[in-house]
């Protein structure tokens, strides 16, 4: 029997779903803008900016970043309280995309969607870490190696952090990857013989993608982001047959509920 609040969501009138939504929003940017301002404040706190910076230090021969415009800091400074506060706020915003989409799920389907939900921060936060601490390590000593004795590094502040950011956020998105596999198999887009079947292909096509991420040699940053990848790919498989396998039964049992009962023939409800 389908949850009595899918019911009600269906009931509930379309302008009421647009009153509803606009509130999400509203709610949502608010807590996106809270925690633009908590970015700020530990940005400036624990000068997260000095922290970045460490891997490129080595190569610039006791000298610091330089800057040519006079609005870079404040730049660099906006960006990073930008994704620091993206990440405090994600929770109270998925939430928000929750609480709209909820209604209108099953009971079982909305313990899988919050464990989703939840699970896609983490994983963002672990390609964003990775990055940080191995890939971008490995990729600046190959790409600084280029200039060899004849070319002085002068690197500017905007440049180094523009790279930075994009790297974290290229690895925090990639890292997603589970989450997409699931969500296409819990549609029925996709199936775990599917995934099964095409096992191979993946390989291949993880290592591409690996290899057109990272900016390093084609053997230690895109081993860094390719075996993650395929190691959560396989994850994906083995969380895309639970879901399978869950909705084979459900079908079951809802077969079994329409099938006569006794000699008399009557179906249950």
């Amino acid at each position: 029997m389908a949850d009595t609040t899918q019911d009600r969501s269906a009931e509930m009138p379309f302008l009421d779903h647009l009153e509803e939504l606009r509130w999400r929003i509203i709610w949502s940017l608010g807590a996106a803008l809270i925690g633009m301002v908590a970015g700020f404040i530990i940005v400036s706190r624990f000068d997260l900016v000095l922290f970045l910076e460490k891997p490129i230090l080595p190569f610039l021969s006791g000298r610091k970043l330089v800057y040519t415009h006079p609005g870079d800091p404040f730049q660099i400074f906006l960006n990073a309280a930008m994704i620091i506060g993206g990440v405090f706020a994600s929770p109270l915003i998925i939430y928000q995309i929750w609480a709209f989409l909820s209604p209108g799920l099953y009971k079982h389907e909305r313990r899988v969607a919050i464990g989703v939900l939840f699970g896609g921060i983490l994983l963002f936060a672990s390609g964003a870490a990775l990055a940080y601490v191995i890939v971008i390590p490995l990729s600046l000593p190959w790409l600084m190696g280029f200039g060899g004795t004849a070319l002085e590094p002068m690197i500017t502040a905007g440049e180094y952090f523009g790279f930075v950011f994009a790297m974290v956020l290229t690895f925090g998105i990639s890292f997603e990857l589970p989450i997409v596999i699931l969500a296409l198999s819990a549609f029925g887009v996709v199936t775990p013989q599917f995934l099964s079947k095409y096992r191979r292909h993946a390989i291949v096509l993880i290592v591409i993608v690996g290899a057109f991420l990272t900016p390093g040699d084609l053997v230690s940053t895109t081993i860094a982001l390719s075996v993650p990848l395929y190691m959560l790919y396989e994850l994906s498989v083995l969380a895309s047959y639970v879901i399978y396998r869950n909705r084979l039964k459900k079908r079951a049992a809802e077969a079994a509920e329409l099938e006569p009962v006794g000699d008399e023939g009557t179906v249950t409800e």
